[in-house]
């Protein structure tokens, strides 16, 4: 009888769900019981409570600022993307290329996020271009390191096959060096994604017309901390939801590629 039970799909365990939501629950209420014991003053902590009144309140302009953040993120990641693969390739097979813009790229994640936003905004003005440009740095690196490394760890034994065979170089690319860097990839690619909101975020706070980072700006000159706390709940949840949506794409794509 035939088996079509999966090896890869794992026994789903409760406790790597349970236990890290009983910790973020505990600090939770930890913290609204010290607020209420007095131990917080409102103008420097809110209590949970509040924050969640402020999200509840400015909910239908949170969502149009998270929108605007949000695109920018996407079209920054996807032409990192485009540019990562671009690169990665041309740098696998010419090594001068290589060596040539390997230091460069290194360099480029020696300057602060911060320090670069400002430039940006000089350039490109206060639109959306200086956004985009800034999680396009930051999303870059990642992508194209992990690339290179993916390419580089494909079996020799496979790669001098190929040779004997007659395959040409842009064969071997894209049967074997590029199949076989997709871990690599989607490893480079959640890295890239936890960068493109928190540098979209940041390009925000130094201008622009919407965006979380303008209106935690805005909401920062009026005092209202419950407000901000609100913001920042909602950006680490918008990078959980896209993480986790990584992770299931890239699951899938190793088990297609298992069984395909």
């Amino acid at each position: 009888m035939k088996n079509n039970k999966s090896p890869y799909k794992r026994k789903r365990n409760y406790g790597d769900i349970l236990i890290p939501l009983g910790t973020i629950i505990g600090i939770l209420v930890i913290w609204q019981l010290a607020h209420m014991a007095g131990l917080l003053p409102e103008y420097m902590l809110p209590s949970p409570t509040q924050v969640l009144n402020a999200f509840v309140n400015d909910f239908p302009l949170l969502m149009s600022h998270a929108g605007t953040t949000l695109f920018e993120a996407f079209i920054g990641l996807i032409i990192a993307v485009a540019l990562a693969f671009i690169l990665s390739a041309l740098m696998d097979r010419f090594q001068v290329l290589y060596k040539a813009l390997k230091p460069i790229l290194v360099l480029t994640q020696t300057i602060p996020t911060v320090a670069i936003a400002p430039l940006l905004v000089l350039w490109l003005g206060y639109g959306t271009a200086p956004k985009i440009t800034l999680v396009v740095i930051a999303g870059f690196f990642p992508l194209v390191i992990n690339l290179i490394n993916g390419y580089n760890a494909i079996d020799t034994d496979a790669l001098r096959l190929l040779r004997a065979m007659g395959a040409r170089p842009w064969q071997i690319f894209f049967h074997v060096k590029f199949p076989g860097s997709m871990s690599f990839f989607f490893s480079g690619l959640y890295i890239a994604t936890s960068y493109a909101i928190v540098g979209a975020v940041i390009s925000e706070w130094l201008g622009g017309f919407s965006g979380l980072g303008v209106y935690m700006t805005r909401v920062k000159k009026s005092f209202s901390y419950d407000k901000m706390f609100a913001v920042i709940f909602l950006i680490s949840i918008i990078s959980l939801i896209l993480l986790k949506i990584i992770q299931i794409i890239r699951d899938r794509y190793i088990r297609y590629e298992i069984y395909k």
